[in-house]
């Protein structure tokens, strides 16, 4: 079952909201000694998150299908970061972060019950109120249930209160599991703003011109942080781009934390760039902000010129730290 994006929250009885939790999707699956940790392409997670799947083996009931979200807490706030350090081909490295760092399931629909019943047929609301009854027979500190709600507007607080939440996800209480559409599910993410100096760009891979933007943050220290890029550039603006910046090349760009490194990802290319004279100024919108950058690549707004650079601060993202965990 998977949402369809949306502006705004869906108005009606026939909905039900929920925060949207920022983890790994995942079906969890025990028929028995069996249990399986899948993902939404249907990749098993479960040597990722062996201490999830000891929590599932340790549940009184033997058989059932869950549906949540895996999630690690921090210091008392959600990490995405330890999450992906998570996908490690040693297991002995995996082994050591699930004690390190343990992962959270957080349930919020129930396929099949705890007698081996398919509820899939079953309309949101019946399967709601079986998960509770469920989640209160069987607990587990690892297995948590999301809250949800059918007021409105207790779920635009939500979505405001800058809790570190990805945004709310509204549900039809009148249908049953929607599998492989997403007729009964709608997601609504926070957009937000930020104002970021351009500490350099990298070229396109096929030809000299401007591919991406590379953006900063002035950190606490007064050091200029790498935090992310942006290539949502019209193709017809890139040579008049590539004049404007090419001058303005200047070590070192970023005075705290570069781009660059080496990763499973990289390539030569990727982590070629030219550094910047820290002047321009870019407002960007973007949908999350952790371990000390955008998630995703940004997607560019407009110039500032009026924006002095040292007023483009991490003071304008502080609010994504903020902790969900209070919802639970």
């Amino acid at each position: 079952m998977e949402a369809k994006p949306a502006e705004t929250l869906p108005a009606g009885t026939q909905w039900q909201y929920e925060p949207k939790w920022d983890g790994f999707r995942c079906l969890a699956f025990r028929d028995g000694a069996k249990i399986d940790l899948q993902s939404k392409s249907q990749k098993s997670l479960s040597r990722y998150f062996p201490e999830l799947v000891n929590a599932l083996k340790n549940l009184r009931a033997k058989t059932f299908v869950l549906d949540g979200e895996i999630v690690i807490p921090v210091d008392g706030k959600l990490s995405f970061d330890d999450l992906l350090m998570r996908i490690h081909p040693a297991a002995s490295r995996v082994q050591k972060l699930a004690l390190e760092t343990p992962a959270v399931l957080i349930v919020f629909d129930f396929l099949v019950d705890d007698k081996g019943k398919d509820l899939t047929k079953l309309a949101l609301g019946a399967r709601r109120a079986k998960l509770e009854g469920f989640m209160s027979r069987f607990k587990n500190a690892s297995i948590t249930l999301s809250p949800c709600t059918s007021d409105i507007k207790k779920a635009s607080k939500w979505f405001h209160a800058g809790v570190g939440l990805d945004g709310i996800v509204a549900k039809r209480v009148d249908l049953p599991y929607q599998s492989g559409n997403r007729n009964g599910m709608q997601k609504i993410k926070k957009q937000r703003t930020a104002d970021c100096v351009v500490g350099g760009f990298r070229y396109l891979e096929s030809k000299p011109l401007v591919g991406s933007l590379l953006l900063g943050l002035y950190n606490s220290e007064g050091l200029l942080d790498h935090v992310g890029f942006t290539s949502s550039i019209r193709e017809e603006d890139r040579r008049m781009l590539t004049k404007k910046l090419e001058p303005l090349i200047k070590a070192p760009g970023f005075s705290g934390k570069a781009p660059g490194g080496q990763s499973r990802w990289s390539t030569k290319h990727s982590e070629e760039w030219q550094p910047l004279e820290n002047k321009l100024v870019v407002e960007v919108q973007f949908d999350h902000f952790t371990g000390g950058r955008f998630r995703h690549g940004t997607k560019f707004l407009r110039w500032r010129p009026e924006k002095a650079a040292k007023s483009c601060t991490m003071e304008q993202v502080r609010m994504e730290n903020r902790s969900a965990l209070a919802l639970l």
